[in-house]
């Protein structure tokens, strides 16, 4: 059981994000710590209830923090979290999924913009000081969202944004999850995963915003690059390894497919001596898709919500794992 919200006592730990600020700005009385750094972390495990955390956690923080009795992830994946130590210590999880679903989804139709409106060349244009002149080669023309078909491979909450967002641009949206009967989100057809080599020439852009799971591993490889047609982009806000990266390497630098904007990438940092630094047709971001500046109160929503049902005994959370 939580103590009373009068004694309750909540850590946050993040390199970056403002979680304790963001908290106290809500002058709900509650006591809250902040850690950025492991040793920080360690200093304030033995006094805190409830610790808001992601990437710092590790699975040996229960026998350090006896007075631990819910983890409020500050992220969507909860795989570093190992259940089995969680439940033998009374702890309970949730996740913060959907809580950049607004985020991810406006991040890719900036990258489809940047992509179809030529933006990197435009900013590399203006680094060089160079006016571009006008072009009469289509394929080489910035060119408008309106009217082209995108794939979207993932209809989650992010997804089911994206969809909404395409077709207010007069996208037509074909969409692909594991189970089409969980419904289309709005798109014009929904189509189950086995089904992606089959749409795949249909697409002017392919957009990926799905979980990284056993059947989304390697999802995109040479079979499916090779099945888009030439003209076609590619967006990966998903996870790296949805994307067999060689071969998406391979593809761009044969020119078979327009080009790409990717977010995520199989490894992260992304190494100075990839290929993909260099190619004039691609555009990266550093996994920051999910970032905006309401981020940390959007998890603080969850968690306060979260908290309010365990002080009333409810066993189900908002996003609960364990």
């Amino acid at each position: 059981m939580l103590p009373p919200r009068e004694h309750i006592t909540i850590g946050f730990a993040h390199v970056a994000y403002n979680g304790r600020d963001r908290l106290l700005r809500r002058h709900l009385g509650l006591r809250a710590l902040e850690a950025r750094t492991q040793e920080e972390l360690e200093a304030i495990l033995p006094e805190v209830d409830v610790l808001c955390i992601s990437g710092m956690w590790r699975n040996d923080i229960p026998a350090r923090a006896p007075r631990l009795r819910f983890v409020q992830s500050m992220s969507s994946g909860t795989d570093q979290f190992d259940r089995e130590v969680l439940r033998a210590a009374g702890i309970r999880l949730a996740s913060a999924a959907g809580v950049n679903a607004e985020a991810v989804a406006e991040h890719a139709i900036a990258l489809l913009l940047a992509l179809y409106r030529r933006l990197p060349e435009a900013r590399d244009n203006q680094a060089r000081r160079h006016w571009r002149g006008m072009i009469s080669d289509f394929a080489e023309r910035e060119d408008e969202l309106r009217g082209k078909t995108l794939l979207v491979v993932g209809m989650g909450r992010i997804g089911a944004r994206l969809i909404a967002l395409a077709r207010a641009f007069g996208m037509r949206v074909i969409g692909v999850r594991a189970n089409p009967a969980a419904g289309s989100a709005g798109a014009d057809e929904v189509h189950p995963t086995s089904a992606l080599l089959d749409l795949l020439p249909r697409a002017d852009a392919l957009v990926l915003v799905c979980p990284l799971t056993a059947e989304t591993t390697g999802l995109i490889g040479a079979q499916a690059l090779a099945a888009m047609p030439r003209h076609a982009v590619l967006v990966n806000c998903a996870r790296g390894r949805v994307c067999d990266q060689a071969a998406l390497i391979e593809a761009l630098a044969a020119r078979r497919i327009r080009g790409a904007a990717l977010d995520v990438f199989a490894e992260e940092p992304l190494p100075t001596d990839s290929p993909l630094w260099a190619m004039p047709h691609v555009l990266i971001t550093p996994h920051t898709a999910g970032e905006t500046c309401v981020y940390e109160d959007n998890v603080i929503d969850i968690l306060l919500e979260n908290l309010e049902r365990l002080w009333r005994g409810e066993q189900e959370l908002v996003n609960g794992v364990v």
